[in-house]
């Protein structure tokens, strides 16, 4: 699977504002801001994540997704504290 082919699954199944993906074709690190996430704790926010990869996690299509989530407002202070 490619960056862009993951990217387009994630974004497909979640309103994405901002997503960058790093990897190896298997492992993957991922910085998704959504809406989605407001009010989420972060196991809800990578499970929804997830949700949208569907049965490609169990098949090992993507072994391994390692990922920072932001809403936002979360978004906008990690920009600012940079």
């Amino acid at each position: 699977m490619t960056a862009d082919q993951l990217k387009d699954l994630i974004s497909a199944g979640l309103p994405c504002e901002h997503i960058t993906l790093e990897g190896d074709g298997r492992h993957w690190y991922a910085t998704i801001v959504s809406a989605e996430f407001e009010g989420k704790r972060l196991i809800q926010r990578h499970q929804r994540v997830y949700a949208t990869l569907g049965d490609r996690m169990k098949t090992d299509e993507v072994h391994a997704l390692s990922m920072k989530t932001f809403t936002p407002g979360e978004w906008t202070v990690q920009g600012e504290q940079a």
